[in-house]
């Protein structure tokens, strides 16, 4: 591996114009494609296997042209103090908006608040619903913005009014500013890590390229496989970190090559075989962490993870061939590592010629590496300890999605969603729908009238409608209320109530009773979600802790690299419960409304955090492997990889806590929960895991870190990414050099 990346990087290196030109011309074509793409429109989601997605596809058979999949929105009328919304005056103003919604191209119908009881009992609210032909994903602009709109009348008739429902959701805007905020921040980091301007710009402008050529490829298929603007938002994510990250290794190393005096193509090479070998292992274990979502069985997540793996693999490829050529480009306005220092150590030591006044101060990562090795014990429980006390609200976390009731207060969708909380209660805005399929039934009208008798008798039930049949007369739909809110746990209870008793009203009227609807599909996305998180984790740790054997030829330090990710991440959950669902602090992020933390939180954190992860135990321990191996006893090669490492480990960690927390900033709660979680998970694991438990875990263990059975060895590949068969080929070309001089000196 190290002497095949080696050649290619000296090959990239010598031949820069025409690897530059083709990835330019990849850039060129991506973004040529995107641009004429036509638009994806909506992600179909579903939910495989769940009782949800089953009754949403009878709805589709059985009550044809329905749109059971088309938006809904809901203008909510408040009249002023004093008034009800029966008045005559108030009435006349809600007919007019209902007529003027009436007349919108992709509306398929409109309610009437006074026909359909959909008067608050106090009479101060009522509520009118719009259905669309389409998802609102797909909605027109006009549409949404006549939505928006219709109650302006209203509004400038005295009544309160505001706008609820999916019909609202547009796609998902780029979050440029943090984006911004989190590459001008990247860029500063560079600068004082590598030494330059031009050092720090050449990992921007890889990761930049990456990124350019993944998010255009994906808009390019976008409308055939059916994907959705998250999917981008990842791909963009993911690639921007792991694009500057891989970049800043291999640039890094290529500083440190030059001070050991090698010419600039010979450093480019060693740098491409070396931190590339640490590359290609550390992108391996992103992309097996986001083609692992495939098993969690939702196509969304499928999707979206293999795109972001693809991203990914285009960034790895770009680190080993487009840095090396940019390399050549810059030449010598890339300084040697240290050069600064060594001129200011050679001024200061004009007049002190002893030896050890002329040796180098220790950095900051050779002395914190010295201070942790000698109190190993003390850094490792205090790690442990501290990381272990963080996690503990994560035995409490409760799943959800988020709905309008998430929304800022300062939204109309917000203040429609407490309107009719107060006017109707808080399960009003949550409604189940039930699907009775009575087609084996030999009296279908007698089943649905007793499901819904059934169903009546339950707790935590307000309100239960009479029976909607199709045109067949075999199938109905039942519209049940709750009494608490849609993302609490009562309501959560009543739904599996109602399933529970399914199978009583299959014996009783032989009639299939299942439960749909916004709010059931909520909680059996997250009750997946949470059943596929286990098996997504032994599968995703699993294949990388078999990836890290062959890269670190051990046991003990990749079932350490494992334990220590799981236990950042464990972290990381506990500090998301405590803020976002507890409330703690949550005035500082500016955290509006507390609740049940995001269905993909947890696995979209194990997922992206496992990755990166992995890329910094990678890029620590590979070179504290390489300094084992090349005769250092534990403890010093543990010195020798932090004295290499930690720095550029550091950047790398800075850099992705600033781009995660750009998002902080958003006023979507679900934006700001994913950018506080990944952030504060790199923080866990970048400073405390690999900065602290790791060296402490290896000074313990000593030789034994490294001990691997010799039939393990002998069938392991030898991938050589301590570039091994780089020191063995220098040595065969001083053997060679002697060898001319001896024949020189006997001629």
């Amino acid at each position: 591996m190290a002497t095949f990346l080696y050649n290619l990087g000296r090959l990239a290196f010598r031949r820069r114009h025409f690897v530059a030109l083709i990835w330019v011309a990849l850039l060129t074509l991506a973004g040529v494609g995107a641009a004429s793409a036509p638009a994806a429109g909506t992600t179909s989601f579903s939910i495989p296997g769940t009782e949800a997605q089953k009754a949403f596809d009878l709805l589709e058979q059985r009550f044809p042209g329905a749109s059971a999949d088309g938006a809904t929105g809901r203008i909510v009328f408040k009249a002023p103090d004093g008034q009800k919304m029966t008045d005559a005056d108030n009435k006349a103003t809600v007919a007019k908006t209902v007529k003027e919604l009436g007349g919108g191209t992709e509306v398929v119908s409109v309610t009437d608040p006074f026909t359909t009881n959909a008067v608050s009992k106090d009479g101060s609210v009522a509520y009118t619903s719009v259905k669309y032909e389409v998802p609102g994903m797909e909605l027109a602009d006009s549409t949404r913005e006549s939505l928006e709109a219709a109650g302006d009348d209203a509004r400038a008739a005295g009544l309160t009014v505001d706008v609820g429902g999916d019909a609202l959701e547009a796609g998902a805007e780029p979050g440029a500013a943090g984006e911004i905020v989190g590459i001008a921040i990247a860029a500063v980091v560079l600068v004082i890590t590598l030494g330059s301007i031009v050092a720090a710009g050449l990992p921007l402008l890889t990761a930049i390229i990456g990124v350019g050529i993944g998010v255009s490829t994906i808009t390019v298929l976008a409308k055939a496989l059916d994907l959705g603007d998250t999917t981008s938002t990842l791909a963009l994510m993911i690639g921007l970190a792991v694009g500057i990250d891989y970049a800043l290794f291999i640039v890094s190393r290529y500083r440190n090559e030059l001070a050991e005096g090698r010419d600039r193509e010979e450093a480019a090479g060693r740098a491409t075989g070396t931190a590339g070998s640490a590359v290609v292992f550390a992108g391996l274990t992103v992309v097996i962490a986001l083609a692992g979502l495939a098993v969690v069985n939702v196509p969304m997540l499928t999707k979206m993870g293999l795109a972001a793996a693809g991203t990914v693999v285009i960034a790895v490829l770009i680190a080993l061939t487009m840095i090396p050529a940019m390399l050549g480009y810059a030449g010598r306005k890339i300084r040697p590592a240290g050069e600064k220092r060594r001129k200011a150590s050679d001024a200061a030591t004009t007049e002190k010629q002893t030896t050890s006044q002329k040796q180098a101060k220790p950095n900051m990562g050779t002395r914190w590496a010295s201070f942790v090795i000698r109190r190993p014990v003390a850094v490792l429980v205090l790690g442990v300890v501290g990381l272990g006390a963080i996690a503990l609200p994560a035995t409490q976390l409760e799943l959800g999605l988020p709905d309008d009731g998430s929304q800022p207060t300062s939204t109309t969708q917000r203040r429609a969603y407490d309107t009719l909380s107060e006017g109707f209660g808080p399960g009003f805005n949550g409604p189940l729908m039930i699907v009775v399929d009575a087609k084996d039934s030999d009296d279908p009208t007698a089943a649905f009238g007793d499901v819904a008798d059934g169903i009546k008798g339950l707790k935590d039930v307000v309100t239960v409608t009479p029976p909607a049949p199709n045109k067949a007369g075999d199938t109905a739909t039942i519209t049940v209320i709750p009494n608490s809110k849609p993302s609490s746990t009562q309501t959560e209870d009543l739904v599996h109530a109602i399933r529970d008793k399914g199978s009583d009203f299959k014996a009783d009227t032989d009639a299939e009773v299942l439960v749909t609807g916004t709010t059931a599909m909520n909680i059996d996305f997250s009750q997946k979600l949470n059943d596929a998180l286990v098996p997504y984790l032994a599968l995703v740790v699993g294949l990388a802790f078999l990836l890290l054997i062959v890269v670190f030829r051990s046991i003990l330090v990749p079932l350490k690299a494992a334990l220590g990710f799981l236990l950042s991440v464990l972290a990381a959950l506990g500090a998301v419960v405590a803020v976002f669902q507890w409330g703690w602090f949550s005035g500082l992020i500016g955290v509006e409304e507390t609740g049940p933390i995001m269905s993909m939180m947890p696995i979209f954190m194990v997922g992206v955090v496992f990755g990166l992860a992995m890329d910094y135990e990678v890029f620590l321990v590979t070179r504290m492997r390489e300094a084992y191996v090349h005769g250092e006893t534990p403890s010093q090669a543990v010195v020798t990889g932090f004295r290499h490492s930690a720095r550029v480990v550091v950047a790398a960690a800075i850099i992705m806590m600033a781009v995660f927390g750009g998002f902080i900033s958003s006023s979507e709660s679900m934006i700001k929960m994913i950018g506080f979680g990944l952030a504060i998970a790199v923080f866990f694991d970048a400073f405390v895991v690999r900065m602290a438990i790791v060296p402490a875990v290896l000074a313990l263990l000593g030789k034994k870190a490294w001990w691997l059975p010799k039939w393990l060895d002998r069938a392991l590949p030898n991938v050589d990414v301590e570039g091994e068969g780089l020191r063995v080929h220098d040595d065969q070309a001083k053997g060679s050099d002697a060898d001319e001089d001896r024949e020189l000196v006997r001629v």
